[in-house]
């Protein structure tokens, strides 16, 4: 879509004399045509850009900054207002609840003729929709606003060739419309929403306690958020969920959703990333985690394990806390977890046993750090709002913006962290302009994630089933800001790429579905504010021009086949019981082209060989070209097999709505390649009935070679006396039991391979049964005219 059309069919009725004047500003770029057109020359040299036409470009862009920027202030000035406005209306019918007392509450004494009624909460929740729609359209004219600036600036550089980007950047500075992120707003809009949500009866409890987690399964997915929907995808929960404040009694500061951690691995191996990112059995992450700014105190040691499904336990995360001071020392070995934990053994404020199993988790860490050479090497950053029920973690959802990966090594002889175990030379302070390119990798999205505990057969909340369908976020499975960040920090080092990196350079966004969202109601028609996009620049081709607090360019390169909607659009009306786990539901629908999804670098590693061996000669040239040719000999034997093979039809499985959606629109299915010397991890989720089902097959084809070996040897046996014929029908026979064994002990080892290392293959066989029945039906027809003839009936 061209940012003329975007800006018409966005533009809200209350801000539509305030937008920036895009069509007019592109107006005063187009000069004149030095000569008439022509048909031999339709598009002559225009008049050259002047000095006086600068100035007065200038002057109107000026002019519209200062108007979006005066509205702006002026709107927040008032959502502040109404804001306080709400918040003594509910202080109110709280107090007046207050005042009826306990009894009064149950109805059976008190004061009830002040009670707040029914129709006052109504009408509280009425305001707060409309204060809460305000927040959202606020932010949507700012995010368009920037983007209007961003792409007008663009298009007076390169069309007059008079630089002015870096000096409307500074303009912009001392106006930032664009810097409010609003997370103040929703706090208190959170806390007025649950107190109106429960009419007066907020839930209560420890923020910092997680609930019984015993009787529960719990079910995590990550999604990705453009920056366009962070604030509309804020606003969702918080009707539904409040913002997870810990210290309620504290005003609001942004370095309180701070979270910072500094991972550790191997410099040399990169170990812990490839265990993680494998999912291999038993895979660790190591991190040193604290929140808040750089003065925080206590830090947090934490260990993530990776469990496989076939051992009955789940994957854990344990840590400990201790102080700043002391982490350099007990991280190099000087500080023994004894000496830590001492204090604490002394104050008795926590279980001996829980005191235990912090030691002994402190004494393992420390190990492995040691003895595995384990460094500090990546830094992780964002700012997080969680939004839980405190003392209930049923649904604990929390959204992570301005992700900022840093480099904390020391290995390409640039002294980032020294001897210290985290680099000094920045804190808090996003997006770390301070830093060189090579150093930091800003994530351009949020990362939405929803934990659910709900009983076994139980369904979660029809908001959230139907939030995770919508068009404001994007499915990424198993997304991992560690995983990521490694494999961005370090192209040199890592061969081996998450399977989410092709999906870097693709624009998440999608239409809006129907009737979701925050919406006002009776809202009217949208008003347009420009009719002229002949010229226009299209969205992909100036992915930059996001709010710097919100976005950042990817420097990521990779390859996977990405499956996507062509329409982008997702049925929330009908959303699934079981929405999270959208990959495997995509995974349901079949596709155009044969699994696996995601292209080999085998054609290239083969290319390379061969161009190295032609130049070196001899038959080390002629091998490698004849394996090549053989290869391909066999595809193409395989493929004209697979033409005339029967196709299998697919197990029909049940569809929900956002299913639905998908098959009957069309499936667009883009292959990608990883760059040179680097593959594209693929996850795939192995059980434990496939190792018994790749055996039990291999001795189902076994034992139909017994079989076939056994009425071999009994045609030539025991028949009436030997005879050529016999010898041929039962050596026919021979022949397919001697190829059914061989073809049967190739694939149970293939697979084998296959499952041990984790490829995605296709474990299931549309040939070998084929060929074996076509191989048995020539065997019994010769078998058949060997009789027939030896009979004299032929």
């Amino acid at each position: 879509m061209k940012f003329g059309e975007q800006l018409r069919s966005s533009a809200i009725k209350e801000y539509q004399w305030y937008y920036i004047a895009y069509n007019e500003l592109k107006d005063l770029m187009k000069k004149d045509f030095v000569t008439p057109p022509t048909k031999e020359n339709p598009k002559p040299k225009r008049q050259e850009w002047t000095e006086e036409d600068e100035s007065k470009f200038i002057t109107r862009i000026e002019q519209e900054l200062d108007k979006v920027y005066s509205k702006q202030k002026l709107k927040v000035i008032e959502i502040s207002r109404r804001i306080q406005n709400s918040e003594k209306e509910v202080s109110d019918i709280v107090a007046r609840l207050d005042n009826r007392g306990p009894v009064g509450r149950e109805g059976a004494a008190g004061n009830d003729d002040d009670a707040p009624t029914e129709e006052e909460f109504m009408m509280l929740e009425e305001d707060l929709n409309e204060i809460t729609a305000d927040v959202n359209d606020l932010a949507k004219f700012v995010q368009l606003n920037y983007t209007g600036f961003q792409k007008i600036i663009k298009k007076h550089d390169k069309q007059t060739k008079w630089i002015l980007k870096p000096v409307f950047a500074t303009r912009l500075k001392a106006k930032p419309f664009f810097k409010d992120n609003y997370d103040a707003d929703i706090v208190k809009l959170s806390k007025l929403w649950d107190i109106v949500r429960t009419r007066g009866n907020p839930v209560k409890g420890d923020s910092a306690a997680g609930g019984s987690q015993g009787s529960f399964i719990r079910q995590t997915t990550k999604y990705w958020v453009h920056p366009d929907n962070v604030t509309e995808v804020k606003l969702i929960i918080m009707k539904h969920l409040p913002v997870l404040v810990f210290n309620a009694k504290k005003e609001f500061e942004a370095k309180d959703s701070a979270i910072t951690s500094i991972y550790y691995d191997n410099p040399e191996k990169f170990d812990l990333y490839e265990g993680r990112l494998k999912k291999t059995e038993g895979a660790e992450a190591i991190r040193l985690r604290w929140y808040g700014g750089m003065d925080t105190e206590t830090i947090f040691v934490e260990r993530k394990t990776h469990r496989e499904d076939w051992t009955g336990e789940k994957s854990v995360k344990a840590r400990f806390a201790m102080k700043e001071k002391n982490v350099n020392a007990y991280m190099k070995g000087d500080l023994l977890p004894q000496a830590i934990f001492e204090k604490a053994r002394k104050d008795g404020k926590k279980p001996a046993k829980v005191i235990d199993e912090d030691e002994r988790l402190a004494k393992e860490i420390q190990y492995s750090v040691i003895k595995k050479g384990y460094k500090p090497l990546c830094r992780s950053f964002y700012n997080r709002t969680a939004f839980q029920l405190p003392a209930d973690a049923r649904v604990r959802i929390s959204l992570d913006t301005e992700l900022t990966m840093v480099r904390e090594d020391n290995l390409d002889g640039r002294d980032r962290s020294g001897t210290n175990w985290r680099r000094m030379d920045i804190g808090i302070d996003y997006p770390f302009n301070q830093l060189p390119p090579e150093d930091v990798e800003r994530f351009p999205y949020a990362i939405l994630e929803v934990k659910l505990q709900t009983q076994a057969g139980q369904e979660p909340p029809s908001w959230v089933r139907e939030l995770i369908a919508s068009h404001l976020v994007e499915a990424v499975p198993k997304f991992s800001k560690f995983i990521h960040g490694t494999a961005t920090l370090f192209p040199t080092r890592i061969d081996l790429l998450p399977f989410w990196f092709p999906q870097m350079d693709v624009d998440i966004r999608k239409p809006a579905t129907q009737n979701f969202g925050i919406q006002r109601p009776g809202q009217s028609a949208q008003d347009s504010t420009s009719d002229d996009d002949e010229d226009d620049d299209s969205e992909e081709e100036d992915a930059e021009a996001l709010p710097p607090t919100t976005a950042a360019a990817s420097n990521s390169d990779g390859g996977a086949n990405y499956l996507r909607n062509s329409t982008g659009d997702r049925d929330s009306q009908n959303a699934p019981g079981n929405s999270l786990d959208i990959e495997e539901q995509l995974g349901a629908l079949p596709l155009d082209e044969a699994y696996p999804l995601y292209d080999s670098d085998v054609e290239d590693d083969e290319s390379d060989a061969i161009e190295e061996a032609r130049r070196i000669g001899g038959w080390t040239y002629y091998s490698k070209v004849l394996k090549k040719q053989a290869r391909l000999v066999g595809e193409h034997l395989v493929s004209a097999l697979k033409a005339v093979s029967p196709i299998p039809k697919p197990t029909p499985v049940s569809r929900n709505g956002t299913l639905t959606q998908l098959r009957s629109n069309k499936i667009e299915s883009k292959r990608f390649k990883a760059p040179k010397g680097k593959k594209i991890h693929v996850p795939v989720r192995v059980e434990p009935k496939v190792y018994f089902a790749a055996e039990r097959t291999f001795l189902a084809w076994l034992q139909f070679s017994i079989y076939l070996s056994t009425i071999a040897a009994t045609l030539l046996n025991f028949g009436s006396k030997p005879t050529r014929l016999s010898f041929l029908a039962s050596g026919s026979f021979m022949v397919v039991a001697v190829m059914a064994l061989l073809y049967s002990v190739a694939i149970y080892l293939y697979r084998s391979s296959a499952i041990r290392t984790r490829k995605a293959i296709k474990y299931h066989d549309s040939i070998g049964p084929t060929i074996l029945c076509t191989a048995l039906f020539i065997a019994v027809v010769l078998n058949m005219g060997f009789e027939l003839k030896a009979r004299n009936y032929i």
